[in-house]
């Protein structure tokens, strides 16, 4: 009986407690969860704050997985672009020498005979010398010793000194001097040793696939009549050869116009960059670096430019006056300006100065 009353009375003595408490903190499950909500947005705020970040970064995280994807075809498919430039490259070269030549040869005078001829055949030297360059010439790779270079940072990937000017390629996996990208049509690097190369080869394509489409046009727009009446009832009478005449003609200007499109407009952009003096990774470091610049009031200056004709002279390896016509109109192996290693700067500010070469 008394161990009946003393359970009784304990048990009505926890609800009394329990009501107080209730009373007393009457909203206590709402408080506690917003204070956790609270406490959790926190959390993730500072853990995620970055006082660099910006739209830039943002966009650079969400492609993440599209640069891995990229950067994995493009190392397995360096080689399939590298002959497709160079199939494609050698069927319109054959065209031109079975179905055009001889053609021209008939009908043109002697004096246009004599300037396609040495044109056509001064740009193709150009082309394949400066593409076989482009794609066998290493593009430089800094030493491991940090002794031999004034390395300017660490590479976080390599655990390697890095010069000016260096970034890593995550293609090729290591870094590379004066990076200006990878090109999966040359399965290399475009950096320091073999830019020129590159930007050769693109300006030299891009000025015979002009040349091919202009003197080519009135010869398509024939092949291509004939075409539009192969389905004509009744059909006209061409020849087995005369269809893969006008086929192939059609085929090698459509080609060429295309690429004269789309590699004129790459063209044109390097152009840009160099006479700017920078390459593409610098294009977007020096975007960063004036926005940040005109917000302390100041005005950004490249400091590895020359001026427009300095940087070009720089670029194409240009000392003396004939050699616009020996190094740049004529192929030519010799080495860029440096060593890539050090560069030469222009007396701007410091503060400047410090921060592009560190980055």
């Amino acid at each position: 009986m008394r161990t009946r009353r003393w359970i009784f009375s304990a048990v009505m003595r926890l609800l009394l407690r329990c009501l107080r408490i209730g009373q007393r903190h009457r909203f206590w499950p709402t408080q506690k969860v917003w204070q956790l909500w609270l406490y959790g947005r926190l959390c993730l705020r500072s853990l995620l704050y970055n006082s660099f970040t910006d739209s830039d970064t943002a966009l650079d995280a969400l492609f993440e997985p599209v640069y891995w994807l990229v950067d994995h075809i493009t190392r397995w498919f360096g080689v399939v672009f590298v002959a497709l430039v160079i199939i494609l490259t050698s069927s319109v070269v054959c065209i031109v020498y079975v179905c055009l030549l001889p053609l021209i040869l008939r009908t043109y005078p002697l004096p246009w005979v004599f300037w396609h001829f040495i044109y056509g055949h001064w740009n193709l030297v150009m082309i394949v010398f400066h593409y076989y360059m482009a794609i066998t010439t290493q593009p430089g790779y800094p030493p491991q010793s940090k002794s031999d270079i004034a390395a300017v940072s660490i590479c976080r990937k390599c655990i390697a000194p890095k010069p000016a000017r260096t970034h890593h390629c995550s293609i090729c996996n290591r870094c590379v001097l004066k990076m200006d990208h990878h090109c999966p049509w040359l399965n290399n690097c475009v950096g320091h040793f073999n830019h020129r190369y590159f930007f050769s080869f693109c300006l030299f394509m891009t000025m015979g696939c002009i040349y091919s489409s202009v003197s080519g046009w009135d010869m398509f727009w024939e092949a291509y009549a004939a075409i539009e009446t192969y389905g004509q009832t009744p059909p006209p009478t061409f020849t087995f050869q005369e269809r893969a005449f006008h086929k192939s003609v059609v085929y090698a200007w459509v080609l060429c116009s295309s690429v004269a499109l789309a590699l004129g407009a790459l063209m044109i952009w390097h152009t840009v960059l160099i006479t700017r003096g920078e390459t593409s990774i610098e294009r977007h470091i020096n975007r960063k670096e004036k926005r940040r610049l005109q917000k302390k009031g100041k005005v950004f200056r490249n400091p590895y430019s020359y001026g427009p004709l300095g940087n070009w002279k720089v670029f194409l390896g240009v000392e003396r006056k004939r050699h616009w016509v020996t190094r740049v109109l004529l192929p030519s192996t010799h080495p860029p300006k440096g060593s890539g290693l050090n560069w030469d700067t222009t007396p701007y500010g410091p503060e400047q100065k410090t921060a592009l070469l560190a980055i």
